[in-house]
C-alpha cells in the first residue's frame, strides 16, 4: 500500500524538477494549440458503422450532396427586372469563386423543351437577354408552374423567394468558401433579403460562434471566477493558483487534441469551461487543507501534513470523474461525443496529477510555512453564516431533511416524463437568428431544409431502373412531408416528354441512349449520376422537425424498398431525417447507459478505496438525486434533450460526485478517530464544506456565463451545469450527512 507520508516528502523534496517537467510540457502542447482546428460538420461525426449514416457520406463524396449550399433571396415579388438582373450577378459571383463546383439558380437552370427543330436543352432563362417585359415575365411564370421539375423548387408558389444553389468540390475548405460567398454577396449590396443555408453555411456560422464564445466568454468566466476566489481565500495564492492549474489543464488537453489530429466539434468548446471547474477544484481542496492544518497543527510539515489528507479524496474525485468522462465512449452515436469524453477525462486527469504535484511543489518554493499568525481565523461568511446553521439544522432534524429531500426527488420524477428530445440543428440558433430564419423560409415555402436521398444502384440507362426512378419518387412525394423530388429519370422523362407530347416512359434501352445522348455532358449530370452510370440518387427534402413524422416515413419508404429493390435495380435510402432517428434514440441509450456505467464503477471505486461498499452506496445517493432533480427540471421548462444538453448528466456527475467523496471520506476519517457521529459530520461540514462552497459558488457563476453564449444549447448547458453543481452541493452537504447520521448513530459514543 502506498505510504502518503513518504509519498508527499518525495514531491516536495523533488519540486524544482516538478516545476521545470510542468513548464517544458505547458511550452509544447501551448505550441501544439497552433494546429487545433474547428470542424462543426455533424455528417463527418457521424458514424461508419451505421448503415444511414455511412450511406450518407458515400453520396456526399460521389455527387457533393453533403456540400451543398443554398442563398434565399426573398422579395416582393421576384418576377421584376432588377431581380433577375440580381440573381444573375450573385450566380455570376458565385461562378467565379474556386473551389465552387456548381452553381443553380433561376438564371441558368437546366430547360427542357421541344421546338420545331426538336429538342432543345438550354437555360429557362437566357442570360444574354433577361426577361424584362410583363408578357416576358408571364411566360416565364407558365414555365416554371407548368414543370414539375421547378415549381416550389427553384421559386416559391407565393413568389416571394427564389434559391441560388452552388456545390463546394470535395476537397475545398468548406469554412472558407463559405465566408468569401457570404462577404462578396453581401458585398453586392443588393436591396433584397438575403439568407444562407446548407451544410457548409450551417458549419461555418457554428465554427464562428464557437470561436466568439471561446475568446469572449472563456475570459470572463476566468475573471468571475477569481472574482469569487479572491472574496473567498483573500489571498494572491487562492486566486492564481487555481486558475494556473486550470489554464495548464486546457493547454494540455486541447494541445493534446491538435497533436493527435483531431478537430474541435461543436460541442468540445465547452471541454476548456469544465476543465476550468474540475481544476480549480481539486486545488481550492488543496489550499483549503493547507490553510485548516496551518491554522490547528503547530508543526513545519504543514504542506506534507495537508496533502496526506487529500490525496485519497482528490484521487477518487478524478477516477470517478474521469469514469463519468469515459462512459460517452459507450452508446455514444457521434463520433464528437466520443471525443469530447475523452479528452475532458484527460483533462481531468491532468487536472488532478498538477494538484497533487505541482501546486504542492509551487507552495514549497513560495516557503509556506506554519505561520498561524498570518493565517485568518476560521470565522468567515461561510462558515458562521452558512456552514455551522446548516450543520444545526441536519444534527437536529435529519429526517426532516431526509423528507424534503424525498418529496424533491418525488416532485422530479413526476417530470421526467415531459422531457422532449431534439436533434434539430437549427435549435443551436436564437430565434431571430438569420439561420433559424433562412430555415423557417425553407420549410414554408420550399419544402424543408433535411435532405433525403434515394440511392440505385445499377444500369442509369436502363428503362427499367430509371422508371422505378420515377415510381419510388411518386410514391415519396404521396408523403405529406416530401413536397418535390429531382432524379435523372425525371430529366430523362421531360425530354422524353417534348419529344413525344406523352408521359408513356420509352421501353428500349437504345431510346434512352439516345435521349441520354442530349444531356451528355451538362452539369448537371454530377449531381444526379456517377461517371460510370452505375450509382444514381434522387434527391429530395423532408418538412418536419417532428421525430414520429420521420419515423412514420422511414416505415413508409423501407416498405416500399423492401418490396423493389431487386439484384438489377439496389435500392437504399438515407439523409438527415433518418440519421435524426437513430441520433434521437441515442441520446436516450447513450444518456441511461452512461449514468448507469459512471455510478456503478463509482460504487466500486469509492467502496474500493474506502474499503466499504457501503461508503461507496453513500457516495453516490446525491448525484443520483442530483441527476434526477436536473431531469425534473429539464421537463418542467420544457429544456429539450439534444446533443449538447445530453452531456449534462454525466458531467454533473463526474463534477458533482467530488463533494460527496470529500465529504464521505473526512467523516471517515474523523468518525474512526473519535467515534462521535455529529463530530464527525460537524468537522466534514465545516472543513470539507468550505472548499465545496467556494468551488460552487465560483464556478456555477463560471458557467452561468455560458448564459449570454450566442449559441441556445451552450446557454442551457452553463444554465444546468450550474444547477447541477448547487444541488450536488446541497445534497453532499445536507443529504449524505443526515444519511450518515441515521445510519451510524447507534454505533457512536454521542446518540445526542
Amino acid at each position: 500500500m502506498l505510504n502518503l507520508t513518504k509519498f508527499s516528502k518525495n514531491i516536495l523534496a523533488n519540486k524544482w524538477l516538478i516545476i521545470v517537467l510542468v513548464c517544458l510540457g505547458t511550452l509544447f502542447f501551448g505550441n501544439e494549440l497552433k494546429k487545433l482546428q474547428i470542424d462543426a460538420d455533424i455528417v463527418r461525426s457521424l458514424p461508419d458503422d451505421d448503415v444511414d449514416a455511412r450511406l450518407l457520406k458515400k453520396i456526399g463524396e460521389n455527387f457533393g450532396s453533403n456540400n451543398m449550399g443554398v442563398i434565399i433571396l426573398e422579395t416582393d415579388n421576384i418576377y421584376q427586372p432588377s431581380v433577375i438582373e440580381h440573381i444573375q450577378l450573385i450566380t455570376d459571383t458565385l461562378s467565379e469563386i474556386s473551389g465552387i463546383s456548381s452553381v443553380s439558380s433561376l438564371t441558368n437552370i437546366i430547360n427542357i423543351k421541344g421546338s420545331d427543330y426538336g429538342i432543345e436543352i438550354g437555360k429557362l432563362v437566357d442570360e444574354y437577354e433577361l426577361p424584362k417585359t410583363a408578357l416576358e415575365f408571364e411566360k416565364l411564370r407558365n414555365n416554371i408552374l407548368n414543370n414539375p421539375m421547378y415549381k416550389g423548387s427553384i421559386v416559391s408558389e407565393d413568389e416571394t423567394a427564389s434559391l441560388i444553389v452552388f456545390n463546394i468540390e470535395n476537397d475545398a475548405n468548406v469554412n472558407l468558401i463559405a465566408k468569401e460567398v457570404i462577404e462578396k454577396t453581401t458585398a453586392l449590396q443588393i436591396p433584397e433579403k438575403l439568407y444562407y443555408i446548407g451544410s457548409p453555411m450551417l458549419v461555418t456560422y457554428i465554427s464562428d460562434l464557437m470561436r466568439k464564445d471561446l475568446t469572449t466568454l472563456l475570459p470572463i468566466a476566468f475573471l468571475v471566477i477569481a472574482i469569487i476566489l479572491l472574496l473567498s481565500f483573500r489571498s494572491v495564492s487562492g486566486v492564481i493558483l487555481p486558475l494556473l492549474i486550470a489554464v495548464v489543464s486546457i493547454v494540455w488537453s486541447l494541445g493534446s487534441m491538435a497533436f493527435l489530429g483531431i478537430k474541435m466539434s461543436m460541442i468540445s468548446n465547452n471541454i476548456p469551461i469544465i476543465i476550468l471547474a474540475i481544476g480549480s477544484a481539486y486545488t481550492i481542496h488543496v489550499i483549503n487543507r493547507v490553510n485548516k492544518v496551518r491554522l490547528e497543527e503547530q508543526h513545519s510539515d504543514t504542506i506534507k501534513t495537508a496533502l496526506v489528507y487529500v490525496f485519497i479524496p482528490i484521487m477518487l474525485a478524478a477516477l470517478t470523474t474521469i469514469i463519468g468522462f469515459i462512459s460517452f465512449i459507450f452508446g455514444s452515436y457521434l463520433d464528437m461525443i466520443v471525443d469530447f469524453g475523452i479528452f475532458t477525462a484527460l483533462g481531468t486527469l491532468f487536472a488532478c496529477l498538477l494538484s497533487i504535484f505541482f501546486v504542492p511543489a509551487i507552495l514549497s518554493v513560495l516557503n509556506f510555512k506554519n505561520n498561524t499568525s498570518k493565517v485568518p481565523k476560521d470565522d468567515s461568511f461561510i462558515t458562521n453564516y452558512l456552514l455551522r446553521p446548516l450543520h444545526q439544522l441536519i444534527a437536529n432534524k435529519p429526517k426532516t431533511v431526509l423528507l424534503i429531500w424525498l418529496l424533491l426527488i418525488g416532485f422530479s420524477v413526476a417530470n421526467l416524463f415531459s422531457i422532449r428530445r431534439s436533434v434539430d440543428i437549427q435549435e443551436y440558433f436564437k430565434r431571430d437568428n438569420p439561420t433559424r430564419l433562412a430555415e423557417q423560409i425553407m420549410v414554408e415555402k420550399f419544402g424543408g431544409t433535411k435532405p433525403i436521398f434515394v440511392y440505385f444502384k445499377g444500369n442509369m440507362q436502363s428503362p427499367a431502373v430509371l422508371k422505378k426512378m420515377l415510381e419510388t419518387s411518386a410514391y415519396m412525394e404521396e408523403s405529406p412531408e416530401v413536397y418535390t423530388s429531382m432524379s435523372i429519370a425525371k430529366l430523362i422523362d421531360e425530354i422524353n416528354y417534348n419529344f413525344t407530347n406523352s408521359r408513356t416512359f420509352p421501353q428500349e434501352i437504345e431510346q434512352i441512349e439516345q435521349l441520354w445522348f442530349l444531356l451528355d455532358g451538362n452539369e448537371v449530370l454530377p449531381r444526379f449520376v456517377n461517371e460510370e452510370l452505375t450509382e444514381g440518387i434522387i434527391i429530395s427534402k423532408f418538412k418536419s422537425p417532428d421525430n414520429k413524422s420521420k419515423i412514420e416515413f422511414a416505415k413508409y419508404m423501407n416498405r416500399f424498398i423492401a418490396e423493389n429493390s431487386t439484384e438489377e435495380c439496389q435500392i437504399q435510402i438515407t439523409g438527415m431525417p433518418f440519421v435524426d432517428i437513430t441520433m434521437d434514440q441515442s441520446l436516450i441509450n447513450s444518456q441511461i447507459g452512461s449514468i448507469a456505467i459512471a455510478v456503478f464503477f463509482v460504487i466500486v471505486l469509492v467502496g474500493g478505496i474506502l474499503r466499504s461498499l457501503k461508503s461507496g452506496f453513500f457516495a453516490a445517493i446525491p448525484i443520483i438525486a442530483t441527476i434526477i432533480l436536473l431531469f425534473g427540471f429539464m421537463g418542467l421548462t420544457g429544456i429539450s434533450l439534444n446533443i449538447a444538453t445530453v452531456l449534462v448528466a454525466s458531467v454533473a456527475l463526474g463534477i458533482g460526485i467530488d463533494y460527496a467523496i470529500h465529504i464521505i471520506s473526512h467523516f471517515k476519517t474523523s468518525f474512526k478517530k473519535n467515534n462521535d457521529v455529529y463530530a464527525a459530520v460537524q468537522e466534514s461540514i465545516l472543513v470539507s464544506g468550505k472548499a465545496i462552497i467556494i468551488n460552487v459558488v465560483s464556478v456555477s457563476a463560471g458557467f452561468l456565463v455560458l448564459v449570454f453564449s450566442d449559441m441556445v444549447p451552450l446557454q442551457y448547458f452553463g444554465l444546468l451545469i450550474a444547477l447541477s453543481m448547487v444541488s450536488s452541493c446541497l445534497g453532499a452537504l445536507t443529504l449524505l450527512p443526515s444519511l450518515l447520521i441515521l445510519m451510524n448513530k447507534k454505533n457512536s459514543s454521542n446518540e445526542n
